[in-house]
C-alpha cells in the first residue's frame, strides 16, 4: 500500500469535502435565514429532488464504470485507458443531453404529475442543471479511477466555490428559487469546465494510446454501468424520492424542514465520504495484484474509525438538534429538529456505506450491490407511502433510517465474502465505541442544561469532543500517533 499517496489523495479529498461542507453550509443559512422564504426553499429543494432523479438517467453509471476499467487497464494495459474514457465520455453527454431536452420541453407536465404546478419554471431551466450536474460529477469519478483524487478535489473545490458566490449573487438579482437554481447551474457548469479541461490533459492528450481498443471495450464499459445504474437509480430513490413525496403530501414548507435535515446529514458525511472516496480504487488494485489480506486490513481499519467517529456524532445530534437548528436558522425552521434527531441512525448508516459500497465496485461486486440496493430502496418507497400520511416528515426519516439500515447490512455481508474480515474483533471494537458514546452523551446533556443559548450549545460541543477524545485514546480505540502519522 502506498501509505503516501492515499495520505495525500485523503488530506486532499477532505479539504475539498470540507471547503464544500462549509460552503455549503454558509449557503444554506444565507438563503434560508436572509433571501428565501421557507415556501421558496422548500420549492428549491423539491425542483432539486426531481432534477436529481432525472440526472440518473443523465449518468447511467457511465462514470463509475469507466473508473472501474480505468483502474484495471492502469494496470494490465494503459494503451486502452484513452479508449474507456473517450467511450464514457459519449455515453454521458449523450445522455445528458437527451434527458435535459424532455424537461425543456415537458418539465411542466413533470411538475403538474407531482402535484407541485409551482416548480414547473424551476424544472425547465433545471435542464440545464442536469447537463452540468452531470459532467461536473463524470470527471471527479473519472479520477478517482486514475487514482489521482487531488484533480477530483480540485474540481470540486471550484464548483462549490463558484455555486456560493453566483447562487447569492443571482438570488439578489433575480430573487427567489430561480435566481438560487440559476446560481447552481453557472457554479457548476464552471467545474464541470474545468474538470473535462483536466481530463483532457491528463487522459487524452499526451496518454499513451493503443493502435485500436479492444475488441468490445465500449460495450464492456457500457454492460458494467448496467448494475451500477441500478444501484444509483436505487440510491436516488433513497435520497431523492422521499422528498418528492413530502411535497406531495405535505407540502413545499415541509420540504423546507426535511431538505435542510437531510443536508445537515450530509455535511456531517464529509470525513467517511473522503475516506471511502480516497480508497476505493486501492481494494481494486490490491485484489488485481492477487493481495486480499491486504485489502481486509486497510478496510478493516476504515470501519474501526468510522464507527468511532460516528455512532458518538449521532448521538451527539440527537441531544443538540434541537437548539443548534433554532440558533442558527431561526425559530421558523424549528420543526426540521426532530426529523434531524431521527436521521441520526441514517448518519452511521451512511457513513459505513461510504467506506463500503465504493469498495465493492471497485472489486467486482457492482451487481451484488445493485440487487441489496434495488430491493431496499424500493421498500423505502413503499414505506414513505405508509410513514408520511401517518408521520409526516419524521415518518419520511423514519422510513429512510429503516430501509437503508438493511441496504448497509448486505453491503458489509458481501465484502466480508470478499475479504474475510474478522467479525469477532470488529464487534468488540463497536462494543466499546458503545460505551464511549455513552458516557459521552451524558457529559453533553450535562453541559446542554447548565445554561442556555449560545454557550450552552458550544459548550456541550467543546465537552463532547473532549470527553469522545479521552475515552478514545484511553481505551486503545485512538492512536493519535497512528492518525498524525498518516495526515502528515
Amino acid at each position: 500500500m502506498n501509505l503516501e499517496r492515499i495520505s495525500r489523495g485523503l488530506k486532499a479529498t477532505f479539504g475539498a469535502r470540507l471547503l464544500h461542507m462549509v460552503a455549503s453550509g454558509l449557503l444554506m443559512v444565507v438563503l434560508v435565514r436572509y433571501l428565501l422564504s421557507s415556501r421558496q426553499y422548500g420549492m428549491l429543494g423539491s425542483a432539486v429532488a426531481v432534477l436529481g432523479v432525472a440526472q440518473l438517467l443523465g449518468d447511467l453509471g457511465i462514470g463509475k464504470a469507466a473508473a472501474r476499467y480505468v483502474t484495471e487497464y492502469r494496470e494490465n494495459d494503459p494503451g486502452q485507458v484513452p479508449y474507456v474514457v473517450r467511450a464514457a465520455l459519449v455515453y454521458r453527454v449523450a445522455a445528458a443531453a437527451l434527458v435535459a431536452g424532455g424537461f425543456a420541453l415537458f418539465g411542466g407536465l413533470v411538475a403538474d404529475l407531482i402535484g407541485q404546478p409551482d416548480i414547473a419554471p424551476l424544472l425547465v431551466v433545471g435542464a440545464g442543471y442536469v447537463v452540468v450536474h452531470s459532467l461536473f460529477t463524470f470527471s471527479q469519478i473519472l479520477f478517482q479511477g486514475f487514482n489521482r483524487v487531488t484533480y477530483s478535489s480540485a474540481i470540486r473545490t471550484v464548483g462549490t466555490v463558484s455555486r456560493l458566490g453566483l447562487t447569492v449573487l443571482f438570488v439578489v438579482v433575480f430573487g427567489g428559487a430561480m435566481g438560487a437554481l440559476t446560481g447552481y447551474i453557472v457554479g457548476y457548469g464552471i467545474g464541470a469546465a474545468l474538470g473535462l479541461g483536466l481530463l483532457y490533459v491528463v487522459a487524452l492528450r499526451d496518454a499513451e494510446r493503443a493502435e485500436a481498443p479492444e475488441d468490445g471495450l465500449a460495450r464492456k464499459v457500457l454492460r458494467y454501468s448496467v448494475p451500477l445504474t441500478v444501484t444509483r437509480g436505487a440510491n436516488v430513490i433513497d435520497k431523492r424520492v422521499d422528498t418528492i413525496l413530502v411535497g406531495y403530501f405535505i407540502g413545499p414548507v415541509a420540504v423546507g424542514y426535511y431538505y435542510l435535515a437531510k443536508q445537515i446529514v450530509g455535511f456531517v458525511q464529509t470525513p467517511a465520504a473522503s475516506l471511502g472516496f480516497t480508497l476505493s480504487p486501492t481494494y481494486g488494485e490490491h485484489k488485481a495484484d492477487g493481495d486480499a489480506e491486504s485489502a481486509a486490513r486497510i478496510y478493516e481499519t476504515t470501519l474501526k474509525y468510522t464507527l468511532l467517529l460516528y455512532v458518538p456524532a449521532a448521538a451527539g445530534i440527537v441531544l443538540v438538534a434541537e437548539p443548534t437548528i433554532t440558533l442558527i436558522f431561526g425559530s421558523d425552521m424549528g420543526p426540521a429538529a426532530p426529523v434531524l434527531q431521527v436521521f441520526s441512525g441514517y448518519v452511521v448508516l451512511q457513513a459505513i456505506a461510504f467506506v463500503t459500497s465504493d469498495a465493492l465496485d471497485y472489486l467486482g461486486r457492482a451487481r451484488s450491490r445493485a440487487y441489496a440496493k434495488g430491493a431496499t430502496s424500493i421498500g423505502n418507497f413503499l414505506l414513505n407511502l405508509v410513514m408520511i400520511p401517518r408521520f409526516g416528515v419524521v415518518g419520511a426519516a423514519a422510513a429512510t433510517v429503516v430501509t437503508f439500515g438493511g441496504y448497509t447490512v448486505v453491503n458489509v455481508a458481501v465484502i466480508h465474502s470478499e475479504l474475510s474480515l474478522s467479525v469477532r474483533r470488529l464487534a468488540r471494537h463497536l462494543a466499546a465505541v458503545g460505551a464511549v458514546a455513552g458516557a459521552m452523551s451524558v457529559a453533553v446533556y450535562a453541559a446542554l442544561n447548565a445554561t442556555s443559548g449560545v454557550v450552552a450549545v458550544a459548550g456541550s460541543v467543546l465537552v463532547g469532543i473532549a470527553v469522545w477524545a479521552a475515552l478514545s485514546v484511553a481505551g486503545g480505540l485512538l492512536d493519535p500517533k497512528r492518525v498524525v502519522s498518516v495526515l502528515s
